[in-house]
């Protein structure tokens, strides 16, 4: 746990202007005003001040300082995150890695990128096309998120069915421990002895280290690939054709799923072509060599059908395939021109409970009086709920996030857990105490602490303290006992 910073806002600041550039250490409201908040905005906190280094080194100094004086430190990126996991502690210093931007370099012969944390997600594959190169990883918010964003969330994308998180993905990255000491974690070997503190490390939001440098495997482009769009009449046979498929032995690229207010939002949008009267549709995509993509169209296509789709259309050009991709990567921002306010939700389930899944929500959204808008990673089973609002109506966010907390709960209830790719943050740390007992939370501090025992890497976040846990599930068994009694007496 963190205590009072031992330092003044003032003496902070001149501490760290003796070695950074002092445009780069913001101390003003105004300037500092872009950093109260990630891609959840409904989460704000103004930082101490903000800094922005330009090496390790100056990182290094920047921790050190922090650590000696107990000043809470939050590492961020582009800030595209959605569980507040880069929101600000107001005692604390926001280190900014955006002029880490730089693309170390390609090996076309090993198939791997060193690059700065700062880098984005999609010029990694636009700087290794020229080898016919590129990223698998590629989250929806790709061509502005960070590549130690993604490490820091562990983020996946369209493509994480077949080709994996950002865990799979990566071979090494290079962090500044709380103390400021470099350390180096992972291998260019096929595998590395002792713990896998790389799988630890990716997804830790922030909470163990600050990333200053990855290394990732790059993919040889596939020689062709071509996307099935499949409507549906009925959310249970959209959802039964995602294990359908995957039954039949096509591990396709992506496999993603969107529900009747999307897909007319989405296709209002990019102009997808998408079957607007479908309550259900499906994107399919097949890669690989030219014969075995036919062969593998031919049996998605048949596949679908017989679970009883309502139209089914293959793309025929590099061109269709990516405005049928575009329609979906543009879903969140196309739900952003129905609404006035969205909450995007995160949660993980095992493939067979997607159809269950969906219609509980759908009775959830008539229970609270709000819409829901449904894109999710349908392969791996990653829901994106997006929950509809309007922040000027009193007592309407607070409703959107109880409807979100319902949701993430019986994610946990059928098997699954409460993020896919988001992370905890803020958003979920009241959800930690139900998907996790007392002894494995422990475990989770235990971690932390070993890694930064001063506890000043983003305070706050990700692992809930154990009083909290226990007084949350108090809560909440007693709100059960509620409704249950009033139904019986109802």
């Amino acid at each position: 746990m963190t205590t009072k910073p031992k330092v003044s806002k003032v003496e902070l600041a001149e501490q760290f202007r003796a070695f950074i550039d002092p445009d780069y250490v913001i101390t003003d409201d105004e300037t500092m005003k872009p950093y109260e908040c990630d891609g959840m905005s409904m989460y704000c906190e103004m930082p101490l001040l903000v800094v922005l280094p330009e090496t390790v080194e100056q990182v290094q100094r920047v921790m050190r300082i922090c650590n000696e004086n107990a000043v809470p430190v939050v590492a961020r990126g582009a800030g595209t995150g959605l569980s507040a996991g880069a929101m600000p502690n107001k005692e604390g210093v926001v280190l900014s890695l955006a002029k880490f931007n730089r693309i170390i370099k390609i090996d076309p012969l090993a198939r791997t990128a060193r690059l700065q944390p700062g880098v984005r997600n999609l010029a990694i594959s636009e700087e290794a096309a020229q080898y016919g190169l590129y990223y698998g990883p590629d989250p929806s918010s790709q061509i502005a998120c960070t590549i130690g964003g993604n490490v820091a969330e562990n983020s996946g994308g369209v493509h994480c069915l077949k080709y994996g998180l950002t865990v799979h993905n990566i071979l090494s990255v290079e962090m500044v421990t709380a103390e400021g000491d470099v350390v180096n974690v992972g291998s260019d070997g096929l595998d590395s002895c002792g713990m896998d503190l790389l799988a630890l490390l990716t997804g830790s939001e922030g909470l163990l280290g600050v990333v200053t440098e990855v290394k990732v495997k790059l993919l040889p482009k596939p020689e062709v690939a071509r996307v099935v769009m499949a409507g549906f009449d009925d959310v249970q046979k959209g959802g039964d054709a995602v294990g359908g498929i995957i039954a039949h032995g096509i591990i396709p690229g992506g496999l993603e799923m969107m529900d009747g207010h999307a897909i007319v939002a989405a296709d209002d949008f990019a102009q997808a072509g998408y079957p607007r009267d479908a309550k259900a549709l499906l994107l399919c995509e097949v890669d690989g060599t030219e014969e075995e993509v036919h062969e593998h169209i031919a049996q998605a296509e048949e596949v679908f059908r017989k679970l009883g789709a309502t139209s089914v259309r293959t793309s025929q050009s590099e061109e269709e395939r990516a405005l049928l991709w575009k329609g979906r990567k543009s879903a969140f921002p196309a739900v952003g021109r129905i609404s006035p306010d969205y909450y995007c939700m995160d949660g993980t389930i095992p493939r067979r409970e997607i159809a269950h899944v969906l219609t509980e929500m759908e009775k959830m959204s008539e229970e609270f009086g709000l819409r829901v808008a449904n894109v999710f990673h349908a392969g791996d089973g990653n829901l994106h709920p997006l929950i509809l609002f309007d922040a000027n109506v009193p007592g309407e966010f607070e409703r959107t996030e109880a409807f979100g907390s319902r949701i993430l709960e019986m994610c946990v209830e059928v098997g699954g857990c409460i993020t896919g790719e988001h992370g905890v943050g803020v958003e979920k740390i009241r959800q930690m105490a139900v998907q996790f007992n007392d002894e494995e939370l422990q475990q989770f501090h235990d971690v932390k602490a070993a890694f930064d025992p001063a506890g000043i890497l983003n305070p706050g976040k990700g692992v809930p303290a154990l009083k909290f846990c226990q007084e949350y599930r108090s809560l909440e068994h007693k709100l059960h006992t509620h409704d249950h009694t009033e139904a019986a007496h109802g």
